[in-house]
């Protein structure tokens, strides 16, 4: 069965044809990236691979980087555990979000693998971030394409906010130290994305903290006004998983959100993540 690509109409497209747990041909590799710059998203089905083809998988698209706030898989370091237990009630990713934009230079995907799945929920909602900043009017273009916003792990992570999200999800995420140490950092909140060199809006809200330069009042007022904005039907796909499903999203150009409607029932993810890139500005 010959490769093929196949737009979801929301976020992100699905790709038929192609077993990840062999060598994949270079051909059908060149058409993966090409899609997943394209699209900031793509998603697999009926795959079996075990931890090390994930790895060697994932391996294809850059240095694999080690999470240091997630639980590792107790073999493959590589492996970040996004797991919840029957008797927990929070779990990880419960907000809109992209991951890694408080590092310099954030993490350009992540590939994650559903290993086990509660009977019902768990979905995963992704938002295309370059549709988000296309749709947005003339004006408000105008008065974002200079500007640049600031980004923190420390809210999430850290030792001194948050408290009761760190309680749920004891033991599954952590190293506060790690958290409290980072530097805030700042991006372009409009970029040029590295591989496709589309516009995408670059700021989201789990780890954006502010807007550089602009009183707090402005500065949340307008980031309100851009979550409004993204988070439109038209742009995004509630992706139902299945086992042997895969997920594969560009931090760069998607947002998602992890669903918690399975309380009383487990849900095992294997996350890898790919180390990124410097940012920047979009050229008008």
């Amino acid at each position: 069965m010959a490769i093929s690509i196949h737009p979801t109409g929301g976020a992100g497209a699905e790709i038929l044809g192609v077993d990840l747990s062999k060598r994949i041909p270079k051909s059908d590799l060149i058409k993966i990236k090409v899609a997943f710059a394209e699209h900031g998203l793509i998603f697999f089905r009926d795959q079996s691979l075990s931890e090390e083809q994930h790895i060697n998988f994932a391996k294809n698209f850059g240095p694999i980087n080690i999470n240091r706030f997630f639980a590792q898989h107790s073999d493959f370091p590589e492996i970040a555990m996004v797991t919840k237990e029957p008797g927990q009630t929070g779990n990880i990713g419960g907000g809109w979000h992209t991951d890694h934009s408080y590092d310099p230079e954030p993490a350009m995907g992540s590939i994650l693998i559903a290993r086990e799945l509660p009977p019902e929920g768990g979905d995963t909602w992704f938002l295309d971030m370059y549709k988000a900043y296309e749709g947005l009017p003339r004006e408000l273009k105008s008065r974002i394409k200079d500007l640049s916003a600031v980004h923190s792990a420390k809210h999430i992570f850290g030792s001194k906010d948050q408290l009761e999200m760190l309680k749920q999800t004891r033991g599954r995420i952590g190293n506060s130290e790690a958290a409290d140490a980072l530097a805030d950092v700042t991006h372009p909140i409009v970029i040029s994305h590295p591989e496709s060199d589309k516009q995408a809006l670059y700021v989201n809200p789990g780890f954006t903290i502010g807007i550089k330069d602009l009183p707090p009042s402005e500065s949340e007022k307008l980031l309100q006004e851009l979550y409004l904005h993204a988070i439109k039907d038209e742009n995004m796909t509630k992706f139902k998983w299945r086992l042997g499903s895969i997920a594969f999203w560009d931090n760069r150009a998607t947002w998602h959100f992890a669903q918690n409607d399975y309380h009383g029932y487990r849900r095992v993810m294997h996350r890898i993540t790919v180390e990124g890139c410097p940012l920047r500005r979009a050229v008008a």
